[in-house]
C-alpha cells in the first residue's frame, strides 16, 4: 500500500462522475474540441469513434454473477479514481464496464479526471515508465491508503499491442485495429475476469 501525494482533496473536488465525464466530451466534440489541447482531425475521428463505443457497452455490458459476488462483498468505502482522456480507445472500451462495476455497491465511489491536466497524478501510476491510460487506482477513503492500481488494458492483450507498437515494421493503426475488434470479440469478459482478480488481490 501507499500514499499518494498527488491524489490531493483538491483534485478528487474536480473530478468528474461518469455521466459528466461523457457528457464533457460529447460537448466538446459538439465544438470540434477533445479532452486536451490537440483539436486534430484525427483525436476528433477517434473522440467520434469512442463516443459510439462507450455508447453500445453501456447499453450492451452485462455482468457476470462472480464479479458481482466480489463486488458486494467490499465492506469499506473506497474512491475509484480513473485516469483517463476522451480520446483514448481503451478508455471507450473499459470504462462503461468500470462504472457499472462501481454502481454494485455504494461504498465504492467512481470519480474520472483528465491525464493531461493531471500529470502529477498520472506520473504516481505509470505503466512500464510510460504514461498509459486508463488506469482505475483505488483508494481507501478512511485512512487514504491507495490499495492497488489497474490497466491500462486487460493483460491478456496488453502485452501483445504493446509488441506491436514497438515493432517498426508493424502497422500501428493496424495494431489499434486489431486491439479494438479483441475488444468487440470479447465483450468484455476479459475485463470483468481480470478486474475480479485485481479486486480479490486487494483484500
Amino acid at each position: 500500500m501507499m500514499k499518494s501525494l498527488a491524489i490531493t482533496n483538491e483534485v478528487l473536488s474536480k473530478a468528474f462522475n461518469y455521466e459528466s465525464y461523457t457528457k464533457l466530451i460529447e460537448d466538446l466534440f459538439f465544438e470540434n474540441r477533445t479532452t486536451n489541447d490537440d483539436n486534430s482531425e484525427s483525436q476528433l475521428n477517434y473522440t467520434k469513434l469512442n463516443i459510439q463505443r462507450a455508447s453500445r457497452w453501456e447499453k450492451r455490458a452485462k455482468l457476470n454473477e462472480n464479479l458481482k459476488e466480489v463486488v458486494n462483498k467490499i465492506n469499506n468505502d473506497q474512491i475509484w479514481l480513473v485516469i483517463t482522456e476522451g480520446w483514448c480507445g481503451d478508455a471507450a472500451q473499459i470504462l462503461p464496464f468500470i462504472n457499472k462495476i462501481s454502481e454494485l455497491n455504494e461504498k465504492i465511489e467512481l470519480k474520472l479526471v483528465l491525464r493531461d491536466q493531471h500529470p502529477e497524478v498520472m506520473d504516481e501510476f505509470l505503466t512500464d515508465g510510460s504514461r498509459s491510460i486508463p488506469k482505475v487506482v483505488v483508494r481507501n477513503i478512511e485512512n487514504l491508503d491507495v490499495l492497488g492500481s489497474w490497466g491500462p488494458r486487460p493483460k491478456a492483450v496488453h502485452e501483445d499491442y504493446v509488441k506491436k507498437r514497438r515493432d517498426p515494421d508493424y502497422d500501428n493503426k493496424k495494431a489499434a485495429e486489431e486491439l479494438h475488434l479483441w475488444y468487440a470479440r470479447d465483450k468484455g469478459k476479459t475485463i470483468q475476469a481480470e478486474f475480479k482478480e485485481f479486486l480479490e488481490s486487494l483484500n
